[in-house]
């Protein structure tokens, strides 16, 4: 039986890893996974969508679980060419990944929207769920450090997140849009959820919430708004989540993430290394689930989006 229409925020490989599992227990029809495209960017003359590839590669089991990103079994004979050309190498594209960024290029050269060709791409791997990006329309992330801004790309693999941070910028949000599959979704009289995958608050989430309109939407809601925490032990599992957190002025924990959405949250998946706040989500009015929030397996990834789930429909009742 249905639970209604669910739609997650997602971005980065932990994001990918939950909507594995959400994709595995909803139907097609009841699941839109909207993901971040603040990390776009172009390389090499090619549009990459790196959260939109690391969600359909995870959901197609076609990703690398050892390295955390990419293809398994990827080769790397295309870069080497290109840097003895002497063309920029910081990033990585590998021979089987590069078609997806040249037919990607190729059908937005073309006058497709992201929207279809992020539908054809999933569609031509096998996949039927819903991805949508958060907008067809440009939105860039931008990263202030004490030397300048970097682009987002060339803050987190060309310096490897090393610069201190003094801010967080989404440059074209202001006139963007959200996609048309998010926007309908977030409509829907029967959205039962908003599930907020353990993405990054401030890389992965906050340029979807950026996009105009999407905060309003979801205040205006009656659907509850749920994340998984990203911050596990006051630490990250992957990313520069904690870094950047201190590096702003805020404690990572369970508690910042609460913050973070305040207004929005109704409900936060926490791990048992922070059932010890579980009260003080209590007393901000949100209503915390303490369990395993690590997924190693896809039993966990499949088990986490169950739980999730069901603390959705809890609320929602």
């Amino acid at each position: 039986m249905s639970r209604g229409h669910v739609v997650a925020l997602c971005g980065g490989v932990g994001g990918a890893k939950l909507a594995f599992g959400l994709a595995r227990l909803l139907p097609p029809e009841d699941l839109t996974i909207v993901v971040n495209t603040g990390d776009d960017f172009e390389h090499l003359g090619l549009h990459v969508a790196p959260d939109i590839d690391t969600v359909v590669y995870t959901l197609s089991n076609l990703s690398d679980r050892e390295r955390g990103w990419g293809l398994a079994g990827e080769t790397w004979n295309f870069m080497a060419a290109m840097r003895r050309l002497g063309a920029e190498a910081w990033f990585n594209l590998g021979d089987h990944d590069l078609a997806m960024h040249v037919e990607r290029t190729r059908r937005l050269a073309a006058g497709q929207p992201l929207s279809a060709v992020t539908t054809h791409l999933a569609r031509a791997l096998g996949l039927t769920a819903n991805i949508a990006p958060m907008s067809d329309d440009p939105v860039r992330t931008f990263v202030a450090t004490p030397d300048g801004e970097l682009p987002f790309q060339r803050y987190f693999v060309g310096e490897q997140c090393k610069p201190v941070a003094l801010g967080i910028r989404f440059e074209g949000a202001e006139a963007a849009r959200p996609s048309e599959a998010f926007r309908a979704a977030l409509a829907r009289p029967d959205l039962a959820a908003v599930i907020v995958c353990p993405s990054n608050p401030y890389l992965s989430i906050d340029p979807i919430l950026a996009v105009p309109g999407v905060r309003a939407a979801l205040e205006a809601s009656p659907a509850p708004f749920v994340a998984v925490s990203p911050i596990i032990g006051g630490e990250a599992l992957k990313g520069p989540a904690a870094k950047l957190m201190r590096e702003l002025g805020v404690t990572p924990g369970v508690l910042a993430v609460a913050d973070h959405y305040r207004g929005l949250l109704a409900g936060l998946v926490i791990d048992h290394a922070d059932a010890a706040d579980a009260e003080a989500l209590k007393a901000r009015g949100v209503t915390p689930l303490v369990t395993n929030a690590i997924m190693t397996t896809d039993a966990d990834r499949t088990r986490l989006a169950r739980e999730t789930l069901d603390l959705a429909a809890r609320l929602g009742a």
